[in-house]
């Protein structure tokens, strides 16, 4: 982690759109060593949301592929959970896309999405004020410990 911290809002972008895909890892710990290097708070929201969003839309492409092998071997997705998860969104819609910051089936919600061909903009809009929220709570957290400490 100390190399996406030693780059500063580029390292937080990348380690936010690497997590999104395929590295089981949490950008929130880069995120949180940038943070406390001094960085300002506004870019270092940005560069997680949009990388962050970056990675979860290329979940969705990957899904709009079609390809299981694919989303097997690169994105570790089981396919009968995708499957449970397509049959939820079915009939929800692209705002959908607002919980693929969840833990555990935000991946899945993506490359469902993405199999659904659900509406691309509405995706990465409601992607990305999901993400965007997160990060904002996470930051404001990260704030209120380093005041304390």
């Amino acid at each position: 982690m100390d190399i996406f911290v030693e780059y500063g809002y580029i390292g937080v972008f990348i380690a936010s759109f690497l997590a999104a895909t395929i590295l089981p890892f949490s950008s929130e710990v880069a995120l949180t060593g940038v943070l406390w290097t001094g960085a300002s708070y506004a870019p270092c929201l940005i560069a997680a949301s949009l990388g962050n969003s970056l990675g979860g839309m290329t979940c969705y492409w990957i899904g709009m592929l079609g390809k299981t092998e694919w989303i097997e071997k690169y994105l570790k997705l089981n396919p009968q959970k995708l499957y449970r998860i397509q049959e939820w969104i079915r009939g929800r819609g692209s705002w959908t896309a607002f919980f693929v910051f969840l833990p555990g089936i935000g991946d899945f919600i993506a490359v469902a999405l993405g199999f659904l061909r659900a509406n691309v903009w509405i995706v990465a809009l409601s992607m990305t004020a999901g993400k965007t929220l997160r990060y904002w709570v996470w930051m404001e957290f990260v704030f209120k410990m380093q005041s304390i400490l």
